[in-house]
């Protein structure tokens, strides 16, 4: 079962997916929204993922304020999250995403990607941090357990 990973933005939404066995997260693409309202193509195209991809989970970041706090941002990723569970069944977990799109643009920048060209990927790549942030506590978690 492979685990989606999503950056949801007011214009965009970055997409991530897991390998197979749940170890490594890999960027799909980023989804373009011309409205922020309007979320049913961005809906119906997550669900072509799902199925293309055979996925079980999905990992949202939630945008937490750097004092833990939950501004706006949050109340709309929440009404997302519902949406998301109510179409396509799946469980959609929250996952703290402070600073994905900070790490995300540092490495696109040390990459050499020009900065014209990194609002294309930097939600993908904020989305592979979030997927990869979520895999690695799960096998932590793991790895506790045996212990």
């Amino acid at each position: 079962m492979r685990i989606l990973g999503l950056d949801y933005g007011s214009k965009t939404v970055g997409v991530a997916v897991s390998d197979a066995l749940g170890i490594t997260a890999q960027g799909l693409e980023t989804i373009q929204r011309t409205q922020a309202n309007k979320l049913r193509k961005t809906l119906a195209r997550i669900e072509q993922l799902i199925k293309e991809y055979d996925v079980g989970k999905i990992v949202l970041g939630c945008p937490k304020n750097m004092n833990n706090t939950e501004g706006p941002r949050v109340q709309a990723t929440m009404e997302f999250r519902d949406m998301l569970e109510r179409r396509t069944g799946l469980e959609v977990i929250l996952q703290d995403e402070r600073l994905t799109t900070v790490s995300a643009e540092r490495v696109l920048r040390e990459s050499g990607v020009r900065r014209e060209n990194r609002k294309e990927v930097i939600d993908k790549i904020a989305a592979v941090f979030i997927l990869q942030t979520y895999l690695d506590a799960q096998a932590f978690a793991a790895h506790k357990e045996i212990e």
